[in-house]
């Protein structure tokens, strides 16, 4: 998304936002309590039917 706006960021950059913002972020996003409005999304489920994987 950002290199469709012509902003052009390398792995290093990725690296150090995580290591500089990365452990407050977690901190707060555990903090959170879940709330009935909340939505999941689901890239992929595997449930076991009859002992085959689906």
């Amino acid at each position: 998304m950002l290199l469709e706006r012509g902003i052009v960021v390398s792995y290093e950059t990725v690296r150090r936002w995580a290591v500089k913002f990365g452990r407050d972020y977690a901190r707060r996003l555990k903090r959170k309590r879940p709330s009935r409005r909340d939505i999941w999304h689901l890239d992929e489920v595997v449930i076991a039917i009859g002992g085959r994987k689906h």
